[in-house]
């Protein structure tokens, strides 16, 4: 799916929205979200579904998000059928949403442990064999922010990435690649670089093996074999799109999948591969 929308200024644009304008969202502007959000298209092949909530109705008049999000009653959803990359597909498709909004002027923040979850799940009719791992409000930035989410950013160091070194590899996880050895790829990657994660904690690693770039979630040390946390693949599914969206803009040709696992990497123990990026 093309994002219609210019990529790299939007990433660069994009931030969390926690405090908002009062005033609802137009019904234009409204029925293009969701439009949109009916279109999303992922390249891992999962249904992904977004669901519309206005809190302020009678039936919904209890959930809440803990105080973080002020000035809106209205979110957006996302379930996913329970299965291999299912949640990678949810940060993809989510985000190609999110910046869309952002391209359109309304602000949207991703929300993971800060809202009930049992309640928001029970109003969007969530199955037991579905996920649905983050929510986002919707709605106008407001002016200036709340006192509690300048705290929030600052305390998150919001506005902070890590450097290249610590994030992409070239051949082997004990050589960083540098920008002029990933050529063509270095804007598609400081896009990805950029992408939001939940505590700003930025789990991707990306390792380059000739024409094949090698996604991975970093865990806690010392988790031996563990699957990466649920939010972990959702952030590296939300860098994915950063990536592939911007190697679109860029004219570059490939396709992701998950069958084309490195060889010699020498990855560390909490490194967990989940998908590969193959240069056409």
């Amino acid at each position: 799916m093309f994002s219609d929308f210019p990529v790299c200024e939007t990433i660069q644009k994009r931030r969390s929205v926690r405090t908002y304008d009062t005033r609802p969202l137009s019904g234009q502007d409204l029925e293009k979200l969701l439009a949109y959000g009916k279109a999303l298209q992922n390249p891992f092949g999962v249904s992904v579904t977004v669901h519309f909530l206005e809190t302020g109705d009678t039936s919904t008049k209890k959930l809440g998000t803990y105080g973080v999000i002020k000035g809106t009653k209205t979110f957006l959803g996302v379930t996913v059928p329970k299965g291999p990359l299912s949640l990678e597909a949810v940060g993809y498709s989510f985000e190609q949403l999110v910046l869309y909004a952002t391209h359109i002027g309304i602000g949207t923040c991703w929300l993971a442990a800060t809202f009930d979850r049992k309640a928001f799940t029970g109003a969007m009719n969530v199955g037991d064999d579905e996920w649905m791992p983050v929510i986002s409000p919707i709605g106008y930035p407001a002016e200036k922010r709340a006192i509690s989410e300048t705290l929030m950013r600052s305390g998150m160091k919001s506005n902070q990435r890590k450097d290249w070194k610590e994030l992409f590899f070239n051949g082997d996880f004990q050589t960083p690649l540098s920008r002029a050895e990933a050529g063509a790829y270095a804007q598609p990657l400081e896009m990805l670089r950029l992408a939001p994660s939940a505590t700003n904690a930025q789990p991707w690693r990306v390792l380059r093996q000739d024409k094949a770039f090698h996604f991975y979630a970093k865990t806690a040390e010392g988790k031996g074999e563990i699957d990466p946390p649920i939010i972990q693949r959702v952030d590296v599914g939300i860098c994915a799109n950063h990536f592939c969206l911007t190697a679109q803009e860029q004219g570059l040709s490939g396709s992701l999948a998950a069958s084309g696992a490195p060889v010699n990497a020498d990855a560390p123990e909490n490194y967990r591969y989940l998908f590969t990026w193959m240069e056409a």
